[in-house]
C-alpha cells in the first residue's frame, strides 16, 4: 500500500532529482495566493473536509464552502468557513457573488462539467478568478484508472493508496485534458491566465525499484500529458 505520507517522501526524493520541481499542490496554492487578498470573497467548490483554504482562509474577507457530500461538510476543519450542502452544477448564490473560486480534485468527478464552468462564470464577479487542480486524463496513470470498471475504481484507490472511503468517489474525466479545458473556458466566457501541467511519478512508487522506474519513464512523458493540471481562468 502507498500511503500519502510515503508518497510525499518519494515526492521529496523526486524534488532532489529535479531541482526546482514543485508538487501540483504547491503550484495550486501559489496561484490561489495571488487572489486570496484581504477583501476577497472566496468560494471553495467541492470543499470536502479541508483544502487550501485551511492555510489561507484567515486572510480573506469571507470564505464559503459548497459540497454535496454531507459527511465531508460535517467534518470540515475550517472553522471560519460558511458550509453549504449543494450541487456544484446549481450553485445557490446570486450572480457576481465571489472574487475567487477555488476547486481541487473535483472536476474529474463531474458528469456535466459544462454546467460547472457555467455556474462558476455566473457567480464570479467581473475580473474574478477560477483556480483549479485536477488530474490529466491524457496521462498513462489516469488512462489505466479509466480502464478499470467504474464500480472498482474507488475500492481500487482505497486498496492501493490507503484512502478513506469518504475521500474516494467515482471519476469520469469529462473535461480533463488541456483541449477540453480550453473549450470549457471559452464556452463559459472565461479567459485563460494560466494552464500548467505538473509531472509526478510517485503514483506507482510502491517501493524503491518502482519509484526509480516511474521517475525514469516520467522523463519521456510530454508536458501536455503530465499527470496533473493546474488552471487559472478569469471572467472577462
Amino acid at each position: 500500500m502507498l500511503s500519502l505520507d510515503k508518497q510525499n517522501r518519494y515526492r521529496e526524493r523526486y524534488r532532489a532529482l529535479r531541482p526546482g520541481w514543485r508538487t501540483s499542490g504547491e503550484v495550486f496554492e501559489s496561484f490561489v495566493r495571488r487572489y486570496a487578498t484581504g477583501d476577497a470573497a472566496v468560494l471553495d467548490l467541492g470543499c470536502g473536509a479541508g483544502g487550501v483554504m485551511e492555510l489561507l482562509g484567515a486572510q480573506v474577507r469571507m470564505v464559503v464552502g459548497v459540497d454535496r457530500h454531507l459527511p465531508s461538510l460535517l467534518g470540515n476543519r475550517i472553522r471560519i468557513m460558511q458550509r453549504i450542502l449543494g450541487d456544484v452544477n446549481a450553485l445557490p448564490f446570486h450572480a457576481a457573488s465571489f472574487d475567487l473560486v477555488v476547486c481541487s480534485w473535483v472536476i474529474e468527478h463531474v458528469a456535466y462539467p459544462d454546467r460547472l464552468f457555467g455556474e462558476v462564470s455566473r457567480v464570479l464577479k467581473p475580473g474574478g478568478h477560477f483556480v483549479f487542480l485536477t488530474p490529466n486524463a491524457a496521462h498513462y496513470i489516469t488512462m489505466l484508472n479509466r480502464l478499470a470498471p467504474k464500480a472498482a475504481q474507488a475500492p481500487l484507490v482505497r486498496a492501493l493508496y490507503g484512502r478513506k472511503r469518504e475521500d474516494t468517489f467515482p471519476v469520469v474525466y469529462r473535461a480533463n485534458t488541456l483541449p477540453m479545458l480550453r473549450k470549457m473556458a471559452t464556452a463559459a466566457g472565461l479567459y485563460i491566465c494560466a494552464l500548467e501541467t505538473v509531472h509526478d511519478p510517485t503514483y506507482l512508487a510502491f517501493g524503491e525499484l518502482p519509484f526509480r522506474l516511474s521517475a525514469f519513464v516520467e522523463r519521456f512523458v510530454p508536458a501536455e500529458r503530465a499527470v496533473h493540471i493546474v488552471g487559472d481562468f478569469a471572467k472577462g
